[in-house]
């Protein structure tokens, strides 16, 4: 809710996804290694990534990168 959230008086380091609910309530949950998903691009199945990955990338575009599933990744090393 705003005005209690732990965060907005300089607290932990972190990266966190925020959405308002309403006028009066908002979410904040923190970025880590077990919370952010995509879903592959071939099938639908859903990916658990990895952003430490990609932070040494200068090339890394969070808005065009395709991460595909276990399974399509092998099916794509395959087609090559």
């Amino acid at each position: 809710m705003r005005g209690t959230n732990q965060f907005s008086k300089g607290g932990n380091l972190m990266f966190y996804v925020k959405e308002n609910i309403n006028d009066s309530m908002e979410v904040t949950v923190e970025i880590n290694d077990e919370n952010v998903f995509c879903h592959c691009p071939r099938c639908g199945a859903e990916v658990s990534v990895d952003f430490n990955e990609f932070f040494g990338d200068t090339e890394f575009d969070l808005f065009g990168t395709a991460i595909c599933c276990t399974e399509c990744s092998r099916k794509v090393r395959c087609e090559k």
